[in-house]
């Protein structure tokens, strides 16, 4: 029988690449689609367009942090594989709604853990984690680092990973676990600095804003991955990664986020200079985040395939297709 494939947050950032990528690899799969209930998504004017193929899912909408719901959901429709890449992503936000970070990433988890033990089939599932889960450090962090993250994200991050290595470990669940490094491209929300400049770029092209970039921290190094090398990396691990063994998907290059910042302006129409904004400089944030992604290349064969270069360019291109309320296609 065909799989049935279950993407959680599949509106959201990766959720999105990862459906299209799906619904191009996977033509025999029933894909289903989840996402938060309405009254819950963020308003349509702070959600940039999302590269999802229309008829590609069957949507449903399905509160995570509804028990009942979930295991009701889950019971209708079993899947055989899971992605479940639902939760709150907003780091610097996190600190200002430390509970609700923590309901969404890691009870949200257990809700569904919970609705999947129950199946008579246990499905694969993967959960896509983050690196904040780790000790600050200057050097490239593997799988076998110190855990000990410094923002309340980090936390709720970090109790969700524990939450499916117990469902392996003590289940039996085939949970496979990332601890995902900086992705960015096309579809990423402007709360994210490599699509701020993008978006500011735009709409300073287009005549919307003037000429003055705000910018927060630029001495920042972050490990720079491609959202749709990422998602690919996610499929490659749903196929053959080891449950209970969690993978770095990253790229093992650190880049300058003034570095990013000049080669966005570079590609820019017009002459645009900087102001520093210090409300979009992160608490605690980490001077360096950079990722050893030897484990994943050395057992799966992924690297990542796209050059920052072409990353930013299609991030441009599509800020420049949203501003100008056509966002262009996005490439595979």
């Amino acid at each position: 029988m065909p799989d049935t494939i279950l993407v959680t947050g599949a509106a959201g950032f990766a959720g999105s690449h990862l459906l299209a990528l799906l619904h191009r690899t996977e033509p025999d799969a029933a894909l289903l689609a989840w996402r938060r209930p309405a009254a819950g998504r963020a308003p349509a004017a702070a959600t940039p367009p999302r590269p999802v193929p229309a008829g590609a899912a069957a949507w449903r909408d399905v509160d995570l942090l509804d028990g009942a719901a979930v295991r009701r959901a889950i019971a209708e429709r079993p899947p055989n594989q899971v992605y479940h890449c639902a939760g709150v992503a907003n780091v610097n936000g996190s600190w200002s709604n430390r509970r609700a970070t923590l309901q969404g990433n890691a009870q949200g988890t257990g809700h569904l853990l919970s609705a999947l033990r129950g199946l008579p089939t246990a499905p694969r599932v993967l959960i896509p984690g983050s690196a904040l889960v780790y000790r600050p450090a200057a050097t490239a962090l593997a799988e076998n680092a110190p855990l000990d993250p410094v923002s309340p994200y980090g936390q709720s991050k970090l109790d969700q990973e524990r939450l499916g290595l117990a469902a392996a470990r003590e289940d039996g669940l085939a949970v496979v676990l990332t601890r995902s490094f900086t992705h960015i491209g096309p579809g990423q929300a402007p709360a994210y600095a490599a699509s701020s400049f993008a978006e500011q770029i735009a709409r300073i092209e287009a005549g919307r804003a003037e000429p003055v970039l705000s910018v927060g921290n630029l001495e920042a190094r972050r490990d720079l991955t491609d959202v749709r090398d990422t998602v690919r990396a996610y499929r490659m691990l749903m196929a053959r990664g080891t449950p209970g063994r969690p993978y770095n998907v990253c790229s093992g290059g650190a880049h300058r986020i003034g570095d990013v910042l000049d080669a966005l302006l570079a590609l820019a129409a017009t002459p645009i200079s900087t102001r520093h904004d210090p409300d979009r400089a992160r608490p605690g944030d980490n001077p360096v985040l950079l990722g050893d992604p030897s484990r994943i290349t050395g057992e799966l064969g992924w690297t990542p395939r796209r050059p920052l270069s072409e990353t930013l360019s299609d991030l441009l291109d599509y800020w420049r297709g949203v501003v100008a309320g056509a966002p262009p296609p996005i490439a595979p």
